[in-house]
């Protein structure tokens, strides 16, 4: 336990200075060197928004590792089919690609899901697209458990599965930007660049819940979200959240799931705001009844 909340084995920690120096160079470039002028760039109220959601969210990732480390370990302890050798390099390759496909379905699941969006949409509320939206973290990584579940009992260490997602987290900060086109086809085609992450940030129709690939974008091309950037990405939400207020920005949705759950009597309705996709109302309800059986 002592060695999961020791900041000096956390990979994150290490890459924090280059975080900060990114941002630096990034800002250096967008003021003196040639680029797009449509680049979104950055706004000192979004940006100082960013990184203060950057630097609370890592309170609550510990908090996530000390509630999930006990119940990793007893599936890895009491129920694993098997145990695989940490000091292998086959078996970092392993970890690292099971917790990105992991991050794949939760992803997926953040944006389909409303209450899981209801954390994530903390995330893609800036209009921006730079490297300080990129610690533009959720305070509320709960539901990640349930897809890393499935590592221990295939016999990965539990703490193994940390250094990977920090792994997986210090490759997708360089994925938050504007400045960099398109990479080498090969690089396009197997990994998540900064091109497909610009998608998955747009509000426009043809981009929402497409590219959802964490380190690898395979996983989108396999199960169906991959798009190409055709032309430059609206960023933010659909609706504009319009604040820089840090609880508004996290909390708000979870306020509004309460006062949609409370407006009805029905608790088919209640469950449908609660576990249907974002922007849920009975009415969709009700067309899919049309669907499934018309009226006469």
């Amino acid at each position: 336990m002592n060695d999961l909340l020791d900041p000096l084995k956390n990979p994150v920690t290490y890459a924090a200075p280059f975080f900060l120096l990114t941002i630096l160079i990034e800002l250096a470039a967008l003021k003196w060197l040639d680029h797009d002028d449509n680049a979104t760039g950055y706004a000192m109220k979004d940006a100082r928004a960013s990184i203060s959601m950057g630097v609370v969210s890592v309170v609550f990732l510990t908090l996530f590792k000390v509630v999930t480390f006990f119940a990793f370990t007893a599936v890895f302890a009491y129920l694993a089919l098997w145990e695989l050798p940490t000091d292998t390099w086959w078996y970092w390759v392993l970890v690292i690609l099971g917790v990105d496909l992991g991050y794949y379905f939760h992803h997926r699941f953040s944006h389909r899901v409303r209450i899981a969006w209801a954390g994530h949409q903390a995330h893609h509320s800036s209009e921006f697209m730079n490297f300080g939206t990129a610690l533009r973290q959720k305070w509320n990584p709960w539901f990640e458990f349930f897809f890393w579940l499935p590592l221990p009992l295939l016999g990965f260490a539990p703490w193994t599965l940390y250094v990977a997602f920090g792994i997986n987290l210090i490759f997708q900060f360089y994925v938050h930007t504007e400045l960099v086109d398109r990479l080498p086809r090969p690089v396009e085609y197997v990994f998540n660049t900064p091109s497909h992450h610009r998608v998955h940030h747009g509000s426009d129709p043809e981009y929402l819940d497409k590219n959802y690939g964490g380190i690898l974008i395979v996983w989108d091309r396999l199960f169906g979200t991959f798009t190409r950037e055709r032309q430059r990405p609206t960023y933010g939400l659909t609706k504009k959240v319009e604040t820089y207020n840090l609880l508004k920005l996290q909390y708000g949705d979870y306020v509004d799931i309460a006062r949609d759950v409370r407006s009805t009597r029905r608790w088919r309705h209640k469950m449908g705001y609660v576990f249907g996709p974002p922007g849920w109302t009975p009415k969709d309800e009700a067309a899919e009844d049309d669907l499934v059986l018309p009226r006469r």
